[in-house]
């Protein structure tokens, strides 16, 4: 059965129409939440701890700016867009005390609830809306009059118009101008967390440092390595985003068509699929949930290292080095 798509057609933004929405936090999507349901007409509140040095940034938006605690408190939703790491403790400490029945608790990633992190009390509608992208895209695509596309779950609906909110909290973020569909907690969180580690930041960042290691180690200047194993990544990933593999394949040249079907598989084959099943499994047993969460609690300290290490790889270098001689290339700086 194909899975259905819901768009602004299908969903009605009337729900949130007499509700406040408290965001917590003030980060990369938080913002873009907070801002997009303000410019859909939507009553919305910033919580953010005491101190925090996102409350300039967020006032300079135009938003109204309170305690966690007190948005916690005056709101009928709060939307939990901290860091994963962070979220239990706020919680607990922030939100729970403030947590009246028939509230809605929403969340950006699953993994808190999925990883029994934080279990809400029975009274409360506990969901999540989760924007298929990062956040400085999110608010972008909305401002451009586009949207992003989306999915969203409900895990315990105690109101009866549980699944027209959090529908409408999904279009007020502009996320039904492009599609959402419904989907679990259990199978958002599993299913992110595989694709970020085994191939959209894991598995894509380390085949391209290796290809860069294999070219250089052999004598080809860096130059020409970050050319074809990094900056040329983009153009693939483009054709296959807009026109699939066949299409890409279409683009490319019969060489390079050829080469992909005889040793795409050698390099990704039966050992890798074994590591990604591996890890698939890690994830799902809760491993991987407990070593981030003891990371963090620790001070971060595999974290840091492995930032470092990759900060201070060759490649890094090279890269900044070419990138300042692209004029097409943005050198703005990273968004919040």
């Amino acid at each position: 059965m194909t899975a259905k798509m819901y768009y602004d057609a299908d969903v009605s933004l009337a729900p949130l129409e007499h509700k406040l929405v408290a965001i917590i936090g003030y980060g990369s999507q938080a913002h873009a939440h907070a801002q997009n349901l303000r410019d859909s007409g939507v009553n919305v509140v910033v919580g953010l701890r005491e101190g925090s040095s996102s409350r300039a940034k967020a006032e300079a938006a135009g938003l109204r700016v309170d305690t966690i605690e007190k948005a916690t408190q005056d709101a009928d939703l709060i939307m939990m867009l901290i860091p994963d790491e962070n979220i239990a403790d706020t919680y607990k400490e922030s939100v729970e005390p403030h947590l009246t029945e028939g509230k809605y608790l929403g969340f950006g990633h699953g993994f808190n609830i999925h990883f029994k992190q934080v279990i809400p009390p029975a009274n409360v509608n506990v969901f999540l809306v989760a924007p298929k992208g990062p956040g400085h895209m999110l608010r972008r695509v909305y401002v451009e009059g586009a949207g992003m596309p989306g999915i969203f779950a409900i895990e315990q609906a105690v109101s009866p118009d549980a699944r027209e909110v959090v529908m409408a909290y999904a279009r007020g973020i502009g996320c039904t101008r492009a599609g959402v569909l419904e989907t679990t907690f259990k199978e958002e969180t599993e299913t992110d967390l595989f694709g970020e580690q085994a191939v959209l930041c894991g598995g894509l960042t380390s085949l391209i440092k290796n290809g860069f290691e294999v070219l250089t180690n052999a004598g080809y200047q860096p130059e020409i390595a970050y050319f074809e194993v990094l900056h040329e990544c983009k153009l693939i990933i483009d054709l296959i985003y807009e026109k699939g593999f066949a299409g890409m394949r279409h683009s490319i040249s019969n060489t390079a068509e050829y080469g992909d079907y005889l040793t795409g598989p050698k390099v990704i084959g039966a050992e890798s699929r074994k590591a990604m099943e591996d890890a698939l499994e890690y994830i799902q047993n809760g491993g991987f949930a407990a070593e981030f969460v003891a990371d963090g609690r620790g001070g971060r300290p595999k974290m840091n290292a492995w930032r470092q290490a990759a900060a201070d790889h060759p490649l890094e270098d090279v890269g900044r080095r070419l990138r300042d001689m692209m004029p097409f290339i943005s050198k703005k700086a990273l968004e919040v």
